[in-house]
């Protein structure tokens, strides 16, 4: 009994949580049009026509029902796209002529909100004194035998220095160049003693979670702390959640790791499930991840792509630079198109979550043995 509504607990919390980084982002872009005298018709968590709405004063707050973010409705910006998001053809309102740096400001305000709350996440963390910090090293301590690590001549006591080339520090950056590898024979640089060498390990994929595995574990930690609370000092968690997602970045534009970094990539499935754990497992944990999430959220808006406030921040440089709009027509067709393009990308990631998730909670035990064959049995399917 006791369990099932601490189950409920967190999944409430999780939601919450959840909600506070949506809601700080279009807060962010809803302050600032209003401060810059901008017409705001719409308030919206979550996308599509609204499932429940109340208008207060001139703005209209409603809850759509596609459960994928929200978005602030600015007909001076982008009418095309407000209707877009609304899921109406209607005609808009004339719209003012707005000055590019305003636009340049609304943009920005949105990605500052998450920046700020995950600002005040680090410092409300670092003085939490049940709060658990510190990294785990990319030092083995025991070896499965007949795994990949234990084949590829890895022992307890080793310490990797780096994997396929690219430099790690700790065990989670270790297990990222892990998947970023996509399998095959990967050179791992370790340090045995005094001694310095390379060996050659092959991972095995496991079929139902997709996760590449060596099949070796770090050294034991006591209370071993979450990947994303590497130190008490908020701007050592700052900066540990902007390389994490750079290395993710820059892996997604790189041709020999783009397919597996974006198989890497998660969901609103996978962020659910993955807050929901950290909250039930220990709650400073959770706002750890919250802190995570919203900078990466900054991050992801302020690429330049059409759609995402990094879009409507080109297009207004561009406006500045040659001193004249981008083509109306030209601006909507693009817009347009890349919400839909991100619209399906996010259900295809939306589908394989929910079946991750269903075969990962409904898969038996593997042995080594049957990591290994599904493997091989992979490689020659393709």
């Amino acid at each position: 009994m006791i369990e099932n509504v601490w189950s409920v607990l967190a999944a409430a919390g999780c939601v919450l949580l959840f909600a506070l980084a949506v809601l700080i982002h279009e807060f962010g872009h809803f302050i600032a049009a209003r401060l810059l005298g901008m017409r705001v018709e719409a308030f919206s968590i979550f996308f599509g026509k609204p499932v429940w709405k109340k208008k207060i004063g001139e703005c209209e707050y409603r809850i759509g029902w596609i459960p994928l973010g929200g978005y602030v409705a600015l007909p001076d910006l982008d009418p095309d796209g407000v209707k877009a998001l609304e899921g109406s053809n209607g005609e808009t309102a004339a719209t003012a002529d707005v000055p590019a740096w305003k636009k340049i400001l609304v943009a920005v305000a949105g990605p500052l909100g998450n920046i700020v709350l995950a600002v005040a996440l680090a410092c409300m963390l670092a003085a939490m004194p049940g709060a658990k910090f510190g990294t785990t090293l990319p030092k083995i301590g025991d070896v499965i035998e007949g795994g990949p690590a234990y084949r590829a001549g890895l022992m307890a006591g080793d310490l990797v220095t780096k994997v396929g080339g690219k430099d790690v520090s700790t065990w989670y950056e270790m297990q990222v160049e892990i998947q970023l590898s996509k399998g095959g024979q990967v050179p791992f640089s370790i340090v045995r003693g005094d001694e310095e060498m390379v060996l050659a390990v092959e991972p095995v994929q496991d079929e139902d979670s997709g996760v590449w595995l060596i099949l070796a574990a770090s050294e034991a930690v006591k209370e071993k702390s979450a990947a994303w609370m590497p130190d008490r000092n908020p701007l050592r968690q700052l900066e540990w959640d902007v390389s994490s997602i750079a290395r993710i970045l820059k892996a997604l534009v790189t041709p020999k790791e783009a397919k597996a970094a974006a198989n890497s990539l998660g969901g609103p499935v996978n962020i659910a499930e993955s807050l929901y754990r950290q909250v039930r497992r220990d709650f400073a944990d959770g706002l750890g991840f919250l802190r995570f999430l919203n900078v990466n959220l900054a991050m992801i808006n302020l690429l330049p792509i059409p759609v995402l406030d990094g879009g409507l921040i080109l297009f207004a440089l561009f406006e500045l630079i040659a001193r004249r709009k981008v083509n109306k027509k030209f601006s909507t067709i693009v817009t347009t198109a890349f919400m839909w393009i991100l619209m399906g990308l996010m259900g295809i990631i939306i589908v394989r979550d929910v079946v991750r998730s269903w075969n990962i909670h409904h898969a038996e035990p593997k042995s080594v043995e049957q990591l290994m064959n599904q493997t091989h049995q992979a490689e020659e399917t393709e």
